[in-house]
């Protein structure tokens, strides 16, 4: 629960909104591409999947592909909005895949709530300064309603539905449904903020979908345990006495007849 806390409570949101001081939603949307298959790793690692090394490729292809990008957009050098864009992809796969595998045990809406509560110690004091050390000065509706939608929403009811598709149907399968959160921010930035977003941006979006569409395409084998390794091969019970066994292809099944 505190990995939770640390992912999406504090760490995405920190480091997102401090990347989106100095870059556009459009350019952030671009590697926040990659949190699906950021996510699906984690849940590999921490299920002990043994992936094929295909997923892994297309993995670190997707990464190629935003440092490509952002050392394109920063003019030879990855700035240091990128740097806190790709530790929010990090933090918040790592809140992902966690919060998934609890909500098998808790439920969608409980690990949001506790990991919320686990973390409300250490940011309402941190909040209450900040309040006090730079006030509002005089913001808009526009400001209230969108603190209201992150708050009521982004970070709360959102995660009850996501945390609950994640535990019913896998954390590294229904991941992959970020794929379409690229494009939409892009559109969403475009009508809400006015941003004007270049071939570049959208090229290098499809791209980053196209790398984690790959991960998708992949399948994924959990690791054998000791258990499964010192565990006999079962081989097919003798048929009771008076009857004739037989054995079907590569010794998989078996028919009894009785003897004349």
């Amino acid at each position: 629960m505190a990995l939770v806390a640390i992912g999406v409570v504090v760490g995405f949101p920190i480091c997102s909104s401090l990347a989106l001081r100095d870059a556009t939603a459009a350019h952030g949307a671009v590697l926040t591409g990659l949190l699906p298959a950021a996510t699906a790793a984690v849940a590999v690692i921490r299920g002990g999947e043994r992936p094929p090394r295909a997923f892994w490729a297309a993995c670190g292809f997707g990464v190629v592909a935003v440092l490509a990008f952002a050392l394109v957009q920063g003019g030879g050098a990855v700035r240091a909005a990128d740097l806190w864009l790709l530790a929010a992809v990090g933090l918040g796969a790592v809140g992902y895949a966690e919060g998934g595998a609890l909500a098998r045990e808790l439920g969608g809406w409980q690990v949001i709530s506790w990991a919320l509560l686990l973390a409300l110690p250490v940011l309402a004091p941190v909040a209450a300064i900040g309040l006090v050390v730079h006030p509002p000065h005089e913001p808009s509706t526009g400001a209230w309603l969108g603190l209201a939608y992150v708050s009521a929403i982004s970070m709360f009811a959102g995660f009850y539905a996501w945390y609950r598709g994640l535990a019913e149907g896998g954390i590294a399968q229904i991941a992959q449904l970020q794929l379409a959160q690229p494009v939409l921010t892009l559109a969403w930035s475009m009508l809400l903020l006015s941003e004007q977003v270049n071939l570049a941006t959208i090229a290098a979006a499809l791209v980053v979908v196209g790398a984690v569409a790959l991960t998708q395409r992949t399948r994924h084998r959990p690791a054998p345990t000791p258990q499964d390794r010192a565990r006999p091969t079962p081989r097919p019970s003798p048929p009771p006495t008076g009857y004739r066994a037989t054995i079907g292809e590569h010794g998989c099944s078996q028919t009894a007849e009785k003897l004349p």
